[in-house]
């Protein structure tokens, strides 16, 4: 539904923090027009030039704080990300991404608001693998974008 706007076309960066490169990031929207509470953001598939990154070397910022894990995620149930609100994926890759185009596919992993499905309390205990189709919403498929890295760094 919201394929083509959920990359910012012009945000992918490398990460550095001490003055090495320790990653890359890029802005996200949210594929749902409600916005969603921030404990039901599950996480991400990610793929860079067909390798994967999963999980848990991603850090998810938003609402002006610090990045965080999807582990710490899962507690905010009161904060909010709103539907045209950008958060920043930011993924761990030693020496980050090199200059030039790359291929990214992701999928967002959002778990359902809409009431009780009889899945919902197995997925609070162990959350569904991002990429799976489990727990995607309104992006049911991997969704791929050509973008080609930004100059300049992120510090973190």
């Amino acid at each position: 539904m919201f394929d083509d706007f959920l990359i910012r076309k012009d945000s992918l960066k490398n990460v550095t923090h001490d003055g090495k490169t320790v990653g890359f990031c890029f802005g996200v929207r949210i594929a749902d027009y409600r916005g969603c509470f921030l404990s039901l953001h599950n996480g991400y598939y990610i793929s860079v030039d067909g390798v994967e990154y999963p999980r848990e070397v991603q850090r998810f910022g938003i609402n002006g704080k610090a990045p965080r894990t999807f582990e710490e995620i899962k507690k905010c149930c009161w904060e909010h990300w709103d539907f045209d609100d950008e958060g920043i994926v930011y993924v761990e890759k030693e020496g980050g991404l090199t200059p030039g185009v790359h291929r990214v596919g992701l999928q967002q992993s959002v778990l359902s608001q809409y009431g009780y499905m009889p899945w919902d309390e197995e997925w609070v205990k162990n959350p569904p693998v991002p990429g799976s189709g489990a727990g995607s919403g309104k992006t049911a498929n991997i969704c791929y974008y050509d973008l080609k890295l930004q100059e300049g760094e992120v510090e973190i």
